[in-house]
């Protein structure tokens, strides 16, 4: 049995899972930000207490996931923008307590491996995440096992730039892919085509007295009703999604490229224009008898990341 932690800005969710994905009991504890680094700590030792009180099983390792960049060897978390942990050794206080392997890895490669050991990518050895929420991130799994670079950073897919001069982003650069293609991408996308038609179901989603705001849900519930600012926004956002698909397949040419986040949600809406547009720009499109990468959805949800932190010891 495994243990499968994963370390958010709000919450710490842990699960105990078998070799196969399966998940056999789960405990979550809010994230103790407020005490800095001690406090975070204090989570993660309560989450294992948790999972761990009540059983004879002993744990063959704990694998958490974490939102920023790892040094998996020394136990520390280098750097994270919503927690109190830079240079911070989070291991060593559950090794005083469990003899076993205690793994660190960052949340979006650790979702990678969840889906490609239990969910939308089983079976493939070369898989790309990506993950299409508020952000755009992503992991690389090559010859079935993580790929995370010289400095622990690798697979911050949504900070290569589609776009010269683009969109700002929050990495300082402009024009990354993660402005254009994850969701808030997609609602600025929506507000420049909802300016210009006034009788859009977007501005259903706009109320300035209570502050609401157009979100995914709205656009792809318009575009399915066939409203034409959704309809132009939904396409404009499959060009740019594609955009960044076809560098991947350039690049790495994996088996597959698994889609997750809160916009897979809406992966009837995106599939097939995506496939259609990845089709005309990929390199291999000069090869079409050789094997190609698919696309597929990811199918974990939010266990992708305690499935692939407890992997991380397989």
């Amino acid at each position: 049995m495994y243990v499968g932690i994963d370390l958010g800005g709000t919450n710490i969710a842990a699960a105990l899972v078998e070799t196969d994905g399966t998940i056999t009991k789960r405990v979550g504890v809010p994230t103790d930000g407020k005490n800095g680094a001690k406090g975070v700590i204090s989570g993660l030792a309560s989450v294992c207490e948790l999972l761990l009180s009540d059983t004879a099983i002993k744990p063959r390792s704990i694998g958490i996931g974490v939102p920023g960049t790892v040094n998996d060897t020394k136990g520390e978390v280098v750097f994270t923008p919503n927690l109190p942990l830079r240079d911070v050794n989070i291991v060593d206080e559950l090794k005083k307590n469990y003899d076993c392997p205690v793994r660190l890895g960052n949340d979006a490669n650790c979702a990678a491996l969840g889906e490609t050991v239990a969910g939308g990518a089983k079976g493939a050895r070369d898989v790309v995440l990506i993950t299409l929420g508020t952000g755009l991130g992503g992991g690389v799994i090559v010859g079935g096992r993580l790929h995370t670079g010289l400095c622990g950073a690798a697979g911050e897919l949504g900070h290569m730039v589609i776009e010269m001069g683009g969109r700002q982003c929050g990495c300082g650069r402009r024009g990354c892919w993660e402005t254009y293609a994850s969701a808030t991408g997609l609602i600025n996308t929506a507000y420049e085509y909802e300016l210009s038609h006034k009788d859009s179901l977007l501005w259903a989603g706009v109320d300035e007295m209570s502050q609401k705001r157009i979100d995914g849900a709205i656009i792809f519930k318009a575009y399915r009703e066939g409203d034409t600012a959704a309809m132009l926004t939904v396409q404009r956002y499959v060009e740019h999604l594609a955009a960044g698909v076809v560098n991947i397949i350039n690049i790495l040419e994996p088996e597959s490229i698994c889609v997750g986040g809160g916009i897979s949600n809406a992966w009837d809406c995106i599939y097939a224009p995506l496939q259609e547009a990845v089709d005309k720009e990929k390199f291999t499109r000069f090869s079409p008898q050789s094997p190609q990468t698919k696309l597929v959805k990811a199918m974990l949800g939010n266990d992708a990341g305690i499935i692939g932190a407890a992997a991380l010891g397989w």
